[in-house]
């Protein structure tokens, strides 16, 4: 398959609102025991739904926004 998006099952939640994300999916996003995930709900106009985001993945990503904010700025306002 290919390195776009996949469908990794259907989970239920639990008593208490937790989840398992599958095995499949943990080892395609590098997710191991103790990582944390960002949960971003999205994208507009679809409030209903849910991304997890690694923690580190995010991280790089604010990394980049930040360091890019300037550029990014004068691209939106043009």
């Amino acid at each position: 398959m290919s390195s776009l998006k996949r469908f990794y099952g259907k989970v239920p939640v639990g008593t208490k609102g937790q989840i398992v994300i599958p095995a499949e999916a943990r080892k395609a996003m590098d997710i191991k025991p103790g990582d944390n995930v960002i949960i971003i709900s999205g994208p507009p106009h679809y409030e209903r739904i849910l991304s997890l985001v690694p923690e580190n993945e995010f991280n790089k990503f604010l990394k980049f926004f930040e360091e890019h904010v300037a550029d990014l700025k004068e691209a939106v306002l043009k």
